[in-house]
């Protein structure tokens, strides 16, 4: 069992982890620990091509015999850019390896067996809750081959996401809002339609309170008629990605390269409705206020359901009251087929 100075350690790994650049590779962290637990070396993974932590960790000894490599991720046992990072721990004669998170991948998995097999004592799981929520949105991202989805809306009891004039700020309260920015502030990007961004012109940052977040998602929006260069989120923290297409799960590709793994859709109905068609919505963001407003504009439009039994049917995870407001969170429990547009005419 691990001890409390490799749990440490682990910390400390995760910590140098969040150095490295978040890409379609993960973010991985290493210490090696002397025989009585000292801390010899450190090291993270820089980048694509680059050594993995554990063999930046290890090019920083002259002599690693009989240490301890506390990972954050289990080491990679194939070849890719780089070596399988159980050899390298083997050849550099480590005698006991600590990870927090198995490796999910079919390829990469499969570094704790060959460790093992040269007589390398392992333990993996070591903090493994806080290693697999850090590595999330990375193994998310594996396990789709896409950046995972959230698609969010504001709506009134009836359904609706505006009056019939459009306007439709607000129709949740203070603390439906600001529940909002959090989850703006843990995403990498979020994303709009040109109907939206035109419409209410929004900053999309995170905010707390008056002051933004540390962390920002880049903002991205998707449409035909570009961005305004008056628009608020040329002011934004991140340049915006402009993508004039209706290739959804294109316009995903390129953020998922870009290493943007938590796609935030904030709107509008038809941008959102359109996820939801494609089965590209992973998670939906309900927020619901106890107020009618009638009228034709509805928080969603043509999610290509013709027939009662083609309905998307959703699994509930959680309801939570955010002052006067509802906020329904819940998981698709059959993704529509990745094909669709949205109906003719309309525009994102």
């Amino acid at each position: 069992m691990a001890s409390q100075v490799e749990v440490t350690a682990m910390r400390r790994a995760l910590e140098l982890a969040a150095r490295g650049p978040a890409s379609r590779n993960p973010q991985v962290g290493a210490v090696i620990l002397s025989p009585d637990g000292e801390i010899l070396a450190e090291g993270w993974h820089h980048g694509a091509g680059t050594p993995h932590a554990e063999v930046d960790a290890l090019a920083k000894l002259a002599d690693a015999r009989g240490t301890t490599a506390v990972v954050t991720l289990e080491p990679c046992n194939h070849t890719g850019r780089t070596g399988p990072c159980s050899e390298a721990l083997i050849a550099a004669g480590v005698a006991r390896v600590i990870y927090g998170m198995a490796d999910p991948g079919d390829v990469e998995a499969g570094g704790a067996r060959r460790l093992a097999q040269a007589g390398v004592a392992v333990e993996g799981g070591v903090l493994v809750e806080e290693v697999t929520a850090f590595l999330a949105p990375w193994a998310d991202s594996r396990r789709l081959g896409r950046p995972f989805v959230t698609v969010k809306w504001a709506q009134s009891l009836d359904g609706r996401a505006a009056a019939q004039d459009g306007s439709s700020q607000w129709i949740t309260g203070a603390d439906a809002r600001a529940d909002v920015h959090r989850r703006r502030a843990e995403a990498d990007a979020i994303v709009v339609g040109t109907g939206t961004l035109l419409a209410d012109d929004p900053a999309l940052t995170a905010r707390d309170g008056e002051s933004l977040f540390p962390r920002q998602p880049v903002p991205v929006v998707i449409g035909e008629r570009g961005i305004p260069d008056a628009a608020r989120i040329r002011s934004h923290p991140h340049e915006p990605l402009a993508y004039p297409t209706r290739d959804l799960r294109a316009v995903l590709d390129d953020l998922d390269a870009r290493g943007l793994h938590r796609v935030f859709v904030e709107g509008g109905p038809t941008l959102a409705s359109a996820f939801v068609a494609q089965g590209l919505a992973d998670r939906v963001l309900a927020y619901v206020a106890p107020t009618l407003i009638g009228g034709p504009r509805v928080a969603l439009t043509d999610v290509g359901v013709g027939t009662i039994g083609a309905q998307r049917r959703l699994a509930v995870e959680s309801v939570e009251r955010l002052g006067d407001d509802l906020l329904v969170v819940a998981r698709p429990q059959n993704p529509a087929p990745a094909e669709g547009t949205p109906a003719e005419g309309e525009q994102i």
